[in-house]
């Protein structure tokens, strides 16, 4: 079967690219890196932080303009700025709970067939280790693992290079578990909430819907129309979360819509995370919503 990756390439290659819109440092060096941070970010959150999904869609969108990434700087400038966050994306999808932990995580261009102005961006945010041993605590140490093999994909970085373009917030990345089912991601999640207290932004980025073959297959035809499948998927996704309804929001990958919206978990699964992070008190709110190439679902969930 062929990989995402190498599928995207091939469809790339075809000229969908100009369419496509989607060794352990010491404590003390550590301490004196993040207080430079600290001292050089402004209006760090001294309260508790809301938890954010956004839908990340393409990485042209790290270079182009659009109501999309419109819509990243505003949901940046509409929450108070963390001291650090935790990033769940789709894009880190393999057998293993991970966190990174490199000093500087170095920016991952995991695609190919795009232009070359996409691959020269570095989003140079610093990491933060003493975060990832945190959050390795709050997981349990027989479950989570540090890594320094990865960094910053463009899940992450598509999206925070307009949220913060200063890269002045470190980043930690969590990796999704494919052994896990949605019940074993949501336990997982929920023992991230504490975080919130401590200034760090939770944010997942995937898409409530994606399905990249149904979208390059109806790019070759013309065809940008959204199918009444999306359309209900992400109709159904809104009412359940807005319902706060844990259990209907896990069994949603089973049905036919489900199916059809995710031929894979990756890009849903960091939904799972944002809400089992978040609480009934919390405000709810969504933006960015709409499709783009028919069936990439761009919603934005905020909670708090």
């Amino acid at each position: 079967m062929i990989s995402r990756r190498k599928f995207i390439s091939a469809m790339a290659s075809e000229a969908l690219a100009p369419w496509l819109h989607g060794c352990d440092p010491s404590r003390e060096a550590r301490a004196n890196k993040e207080t430079q941070v600290m001292t050089a970010s402004s209006q760090v959150a001294s309260t508790r932080m809301p938890v954010v999904f956004v839908g990340h869609g393409s990485p042209m969108n790290a270079i182009e303009s659009n109501p999309w990434v419109q819509g990243f700087a505003e949901l940046g400038a509409a929450i108070p700025k963390p001291s650090a966050i935790l990033a769940v994306s789709a894009h880190w999808f393999v057998g293993g709970t991970y966190l990174t932990a490199n000093e500087h995580p170095k920016t991952i261009h995991d695609f190919g067939g795009f232009p070359q102005a996409l691959y020269e961006i570095q989003y140079r945010a610093p990491g933060n280790v003493d975060l990832a041993e945190r959050v390795r605590a709050l997981l349990g140490q027989q479950r989570a693992s540090l890594s320094d093999q990865w960094g910053l994909d463009h899940g992450t970085w598509s999206v925070l290079h307009w949220m913060y373009p200063a890269a002045d917030v470190p980043v930690v990345q969590l990796s999704i578990d494919h052994h896990l089912d949605t019940q074993g991601h949501f336990e997982l999640a929920q023992s991230l909430a504490a975080l919130r207290d401590e200034g760090v932004l939770i944010l997942g980025s995937g898409n409530v819907v994606h399905n990249l073959r149904h979208a390059f297959s109806q790019r070759q035809v013309g065809s940008n129309d959204t199918p009444d499948w999306a359309k209900r998927f992400d109709n159904d996704l809104k009412q359940v979360v807005s319902q706060r309804d844990a259990k209907a929001l896990r069994a949603l990958l089973e049905t036919a819509d489900g199916r059809m919206a995710h031929p894979t978990p990756d890009h849903f699964l960091p939904l799972i995370y944002a809400y089992a992070a978040s609480n009934d008190s919390d405000r709810l709110r969504f933006s960015n919503e709409g499709f783009d190439l028919g069936s990439i679902a761009m919603r934005n969930v905020i909670f708090g």
